[in-house]
This record gives structure tokens, sequence and C-alpha cells, in this order.
């Protein structure tokens, strides 16, 4: 005699059900195994500092300052080499703001400087006020990382490399020989590709090859591989950057964009925006880009607002 149907039916139900929680609690198991290999991988290698940071949340946006921390001298202040302002909304839309670091402009308590001078004179916390008072923006949290914490990282991440295409041959004052073409890039050498600016345009296509970088540091982290060492991944980045996000933010933010927003482009903005701003050389003889503040300003609360 055969089974009633219905019974069948609630009985494959139950059975698909079963499966599915094993494998979801396996995934997150194995998730959360990861990400303790990830931490464990290089907690020894990077210095945690106590950093002050009057945070700001912005409703319905987060807005993330990242750095690239210049330490190499010992016992000298540090120098930003790269000053961004990532902002990821409810939308899901990532926009990336590059401020180049030789912007002439006011200090809170210092007068008027290159603006990665505020980084020196007093560390993250200065430059965010700088960046607030001259532009209105409110940052959230803070993300840096430093020469070698970014190849050691890249290595971890991708050791393979990261899929860049050199435009032309490099080698000055980076520490690597590039050649022209598409190719993997290790840490030191992607580092070096970032950092180039001895060409015509100078810094001004130094920041296009950095918002380049860490497209390509998308790109390959969204990969299908990428996706399922993600907790490793992320475990791994929390050991060379010093940031106010805890690993819970970090998780939240990045499932968030994997899910829902992982097929956008990230929209780039360079600021000084083009015809606002004067090349210049100050009282120290020293090459600025002196700003029409109203200018920059406006263009970037309409891009990122």
């Amino acid at each position: 005699m055969n089974r009633n149907p219905k019974k069948k039916k609630k009985s494959l139900i139950i059975k698909l059900s079963l499966i599915l929680v094993i494998l979801i609690s396996g995934t997150l198991c194995y998730g959360f195994y990861q990400y303790k290999k990830g931490i464990q991988i290089s907690q020894q290698k990077a210095n945690k500092k106590n950093i002050k940071f009057n945070s700001t949340k912005v409703p319905n946006k987060t807005n993330i300052l990242l750095l690239g921390e210049d330490a190499r001298k010992k016992g000298g202040s540090s120098r930003t080499d790269s000053i961004m302002i990532l902002q990821y909304d409810k939308k899901h839309e990532t926009k990336l703001v590059s401020i180049m670091r030789d912007s002439y402009v006011p200090i809170p308590g210092y007068g008027k400087h290159k603006i990665n001078a505020a980084y020196s004179f007093g560390g993250v916390e200065l430059l965010r006020q700088t960046i607030q008072k001259n532009f209105g923006i409110e940052i959230e949290y803070y993300a840096i990382i430093d020469f070698k914490g970014f190849e050691e990282m890249i290595d971890e991440i991708a050791p393979k490399g990261i899929t860049i295409n050199v435009e032309k041959p490099m080698e000055s004052n980076i520490g690597v020989s590039l050649k022209p073409g598409v190719q993997q890039l290790n840490g030191k050498e992607l580092l070096g590709y970032a950092r180039f600016r001895h060409d015509a345009k100078g810094d001004f296509d130094r920041v296009v090859r950095q918002q380049k970088v860490l497209q390509a540091i998308k790109s390959q982290v969204l990969t299908i591989k990428g996706i399922a060492s993600l907790p490793k991944t992320l475990g791994v980045i929390q050991s060379y950057i010093q940031t106010n996000m805890s690993s819970m933010d970090l998780l939240k933010i990045s499932s968030d964009y994997i899910v829902k927003g992982k097929d956008k482009d990230v929209e780039t903005l360079r600021i000084p925006i083009n015809n606002a701003f004067t090349p210049k050389r100050n009282e120290k003889a020293r090459e600025v880009l002196e700003l029409d503040a109203e200018k920059n300003k406006e263009a970037l609360e309409l891009f990122l607002n």
C-alpha cells in the first residue's frame, strides 16, 4: 500500500531543511575557523597603537578614512603617502575620494600646510579635523596601513599576486623594476606601482594608480575563491592595519557588500578637481596646490552626499 503523498512531501521538506541547517552551520563554523586562522597568521607582525579619534556617524552612510603611512624613518614622525575617503551607503553604492597630499590647506592650530602634514603634526585625529574644517565631511572610521604591512597583506591574501596592467616602465624610487603589460604583482611590486610618480603628471597620475590598485584588490577579493576565503582575509587584514573598526563592523560591511553591491563599480573623485587649484611654491619653496576652497568643497559634498 502506497504512503500518503502529503506525508512523503512533509518528510522530504524535513530532510531538506535538516540538510540546509547542516550546510549553514558548517559554513559558519568554517568561516569562523578561517577568520581565527587569519588573525593567528600575522597577529605578531603589527604593533597596535592607542589612537585618539573622535568619530562621527553619518546617517545611512559609512565614511572611512583610508591612509597609507610612510613610516620608514625610525624615530621620526610618520607621513601619509595617500589620503582617501571610502564611502559605502545603504543603497550599496561605493565611492572613493583621493585627496592629493600636496593640497595646501589650513590645519587647525598650525596655519596653512600641505594636508598630509596634519598627520605628522597630530595623527589621524588632526587629519580628520582638517578634512572636516576644509571640506565639511564627517568621518566615522579610519584604517591606516604602512608600506611593509601593505606588502605582507597583499602576499597573504593574494599569494599569486594582483592582476594589474602596468602602463609604462617604472623603477625610479619605488624599490622595484616594472615592465609594461598585464601581469601579477606581488605586494612589493604592487606598492611600487601605486607609489610611482616620476612621469609627466607626477602625483596626479599616482592618484589614478592608487585608485586602480584598490579596484584591483576589490576584484581579487570578490572572486568566487576570494569570497570563500573572505573570513581568513578579514583576519589577516586586521593584523596589518590600525583601525577603529571592530571585527563585527568589518564582517557586516563586507558581507553586506558581497550580497548586495559587489557587482557595482566604485565611483571615484580626485580633490582638487580640475580647474579648482593653482600650482604654486610656498614660502619654503615647496610645490603645493593652492585650492579653490569653495569649488572643491562643493564638488566633494555633491559627490558624497
